[in-house]
């Protein structure tokens, strides 16, 4: 057992990570170990990540302790890099963290300065006096990269600036020079963002931390009111929106709602988060208050203006997929589902049940992937004109049936113990089994719709084709008619 972790505490001690527990406790008797948990570490780090998403959108994890944000064009909205990082700071300190920051011009300046010359502001003037001192595990190498780079005395950057690039590229790998350009700036290093940036948001501040919900109902109407804007210069529609509610005490909640098609009307944002908080109004713990709530654009169309009536309303499909939005918001978007035909004839397995939300873009992709979209037809409406039951099983159920001739219509069947006397049938309807899928020795269907002497309707399959395909067809009912 080994220390991977120490408070300042026990460094003041002379322990150091990686040091043995037992030659740890003869040092300081009174140690107290804390078996250590990876996976909490990881969900921390991300809850703090969700956290320094105030100051930017564009934030990524460090390894297990550290957080890199890319704050270009976020520091005014704070009073400047200065204030901003000692915010940042004392909120930390404030939560219980014992944190350690720098702002720099490059994303490797920054992760040495955190941790070896903390709470610094290095500008690009800057860099040639803050480099030099600066030792060599502030590369970011592998440990027996830096330990031979210290054992021929290479111990400060200062030195590695200095010396030829070729030799040192030859002794130690491309990778300190990697590394090298990486902290200077002479080669970009990315930021991977843990979450997607939304292109447009708009955010509220408060000087006072907000508990009431239907406050906040309220200042979402007010934030959709600047998104309509940005919306409207572009030219789109919301499609998936997202309500981001930072707590006093760091807790983020985000809350996200989406729509049949794109939109931009305020009111029926608001309505739509309105309907979601009231849905969650049991889980949404305000704490001591929301301090920052934005909403942000997650996915938008084209969408062109449309002329309403006097009372701007529109004669279209807008009532439908408008309480379709609230009732997905209120119940779930799984709760909520459209039929889409698919690129398939069975028909179990011709319609697909999706989110409305995602129908259009179900059947778009459906559209792109079929040969040729114009003479494509729905694959539950046969081009035969054949009629289909009003109810489809989910599974076809098996029944005995008994036919006059191996070939035709059934006479009489057994359906969940009860027999049905057959007076009157259509079909046969043949299916072809879709042997690129199920195999070549897949059997055929061939379909009839029949009707009892109750006048009761059904539609029955044989499966196999007699003498054909097999030599004991089965029967199974399939759906009923109205």
């Amino acid at each position: 057992m080994r220390l991977s972790a120490l408070n300042a505490s026990a460094l003041m001690r002379g322990l150091q990570p990686g040091q043995g527990v037992a030659e740890a406790r003869a040092m300081c008797p009174e140690l107290d170990v804390v078996a250590a948990d990876k996976l909490a570490d990881q969900q921390l780090l991300e809850a703090l990540a969700d956290w320094v998403d105030r100051y930017t959108p564009l934030v990524g994890c460090d390894g297990p302790d550290g957080l890199f944000l890319d704050i270009v064009g976020c520091a005014h909205l704070f009073g400047g890099e200065g204030p901003m990082l000692a915010d940042c700071l004392a909120r930390l300190h404030y939560m219980g963290f014992a944190a350690q920051g720098a702002i720099a011009a490059t994303p490797g300046l920054a992760w040495a300065l955190a941790r070896h010359s903390p709470n610094r502001i290095s500008d690009v003037p800057d860099m040639d006096a803050d480099l030099p001192g600066l030792p060599v595990s502030a590369l970011r190498l592998e440990p027996e990269i830096t330990a031979a780079l210290c054992r021929v005395g290479l111990k400060k950057l200062g030195d590695l600036l200095t010396a030829p690039r070729a030799p040192l590229a030859r002794r130690f790998g491309a990778v300190l020079m990697t590394q090298l350009d990486r902290i200077t700036g002479r080669q970009e290093e990315p930021i991977s963002p843990r979450r997607p940036v939304p292109e447009l948001m708009s955010e509220r501040r408060f000087a006072e931390p907000l508990t009431d919900i239907g406050s906040i109902e309220i200042l979402i109407g007010r934030l959709a009111e600047n998104l309509k804007e940005l919306l409207t210069t572009r030219g789109a529609g919301l499609r998936q929106a997202e309500l981001s509610l930072f707590r006093l005490d760091g807790v983020v909640r985000r809350i996200r709602v989406g729509t049949a098609r794109p939109v931009r009307d305020p009111a029926h944002l608001q309505r739509l988060f309105a309907e979601k908080l009231a849905n969650l109004h049991e889980e949404i713990d305000a704490g001591y208050g929301f301090e920052l709530i934005r909403l942000s654009a997650i996915a938008f169309e084209p969408l062109d203006d449309t002329q309403t009536d006097f009372d701007h309303r529109q004669h279209d499909e807008g009532a439908f997929h408008t309480l379709a939005d609230r009732l997905a918001a209120r119940l779930g978007r799984d709760c909520v589902l459209l039929p889409v035909a698919r690129d398939r004839h069975i028909p179990e397995h011709a319609l697909a049940h999706v989110p409305h939300t995602e129908a259009a873009a179900y059947e778009l992709a459906i559209q792109n992937s079929s040969p040729d979209p114009q003479t494509r037809t729905d694959p539950f409406l046969p081009a035969s004109g054949a009629s289909r039951p009003l109810r489809l099983f989910r599974y076809p159920e098996p029944v005995t049936a008994v036919a006059e001739v191996p070939e035709g219509p059934p006479v009489t069947f057994r359906w969940r113990n009860s027999r049905h006397r057959v007076v009157r049938a259509e079909g046969p309807e043949r299916m072809a089994a879709e042997w690129w899928l199920d195999g070549e020795d897949a059997p055929s269907r061939d379909y009839y719709r029949v009707e009892d002497e109750a006048g009761r309707r059904y539609w029955l399959f044989r499966r196999g084709l007699y003498e054909r395909e097999t030599d004991t067809p089965h029967w199974f009912l399939h759906g009923l008619f109205a």
